[in-house]
């Protein structure tokens, strides 16, 4: 019995240890300072790097938030994955703590997300805009499912004449297996697929080309959309639109629950709209 406590007080001082470890480690590193936002996967926090002034974006989620005790090390893990690529922000630190994960990004400045860069531009964009909204969200050849591609999970960088996109927020994204049928929906509810509702499965490369039809449709409508609406034609692509762009909601937002009638992400990059 006096062995076991041992153990048990041993076990404790070393995880413990190691967490203010961690901590003093970041407060060495990093200041912390405004809330930039707190949603379904964690709150982020602005900040700076000491040693140089970088502005970074410190991302704190609860792990009684990860239910199967895996979601949280694989946000980590697509962030690594996706080290050295202009598509996500980059991952600079990470620190494992006993309640918590804690995860250090750039933070590019200035930059807002596409939700208010649409409201700045009027409540929606120009052709030439959105075509640059729509250019950078495909992570196929990293074989990573971001899941929750929306307009609020893509950041634009406005510092130059030519806005840089970015994608934020891999809380509900996982790894791509060839062929891989999902039967259990993470993501924005008001943007799940058709064939979710039809069938309870989707599968990564066509609920990707969805959910960039459903960013589309934001960009130039000027209005949310729901999936319900849409299909229940209370929504509709404005007659007004270029052909390419009509062309481009067509394809992007198949709705017959047909999802394999959409074009894959390579056809997709192929568009004329785009090029």
């Amino acid at each position: 019995l006096i062995q076991l406590k041992l153990n048990s007080l041993l076990y404790w001082l070393l995880n413990n240890i190691c967490v203010f470890v961690f901590v003093d480690e970041f407060q060495a590193k990093y200041q912390q300072q405004d809330l930039l936002g707190a949603g379904g996967c964690g709150s982020v926090f602005a900040g700076y790097r000491r040693a140089d002034q970088l502005p970074v974006a410190i991302k704190y989620i609860p792990k009684d938030m990860d239910k199967n005790g895996k979601q949280l090390s694989v946000e980590v893990a697509i962030m690594m994955k996706l080290e050295g690529t202009s598509a996500p922000v980059s991952l600079l630190d990470w620190y494992d703590l006993d309640l918590e994960l804690v995860l250090v990004m750039e933070r590019p400045v200035p930059a807002i997300d596409l939700s208010d860069y649409i409201e700045v531009n009027g409540g929606s964009l120009s052709e030439e805009k959105a075509k640059v909204s729509s250019k950078k969200q495909a992570l196929k050849e990293r074989h990573v499912f971001h899941r929750d591609i929306k307009v609020e999970n893509i950041l634009i960088e406005t510092g130059s004449d030519v806005p840089r996109v970015r994608l934020i927020d891999f809380g509900l994204g996982c790894f791509v297996k060839k062929g891989s049928l999902y039967r259990v929906f993470y993501g924005t509810t008001d943007h799940v697929p058709p064939e979710w509702k039809s069938h309870y499965t989707y599968r990564a490369g066509t609920s990707t080309v969805w959910q960039m039809g459903v960013v589309l449709f934001d960009s130039l409508h000027g209005v949310a959309f729901e999936t319900t609406k849409f299909l229940r034609k209370k929504l509709r692509i404005k007659n007004e639109l270029s052909k390419g762009k009509r062309n481009m909601l067509i394809c992007t937002l198949i709705s017959r629950h047909k999802s394999v009638d959409r074009p894959t992400l390579d056809q997709l990059r192929l568009h004329p709209w785009l090029n």
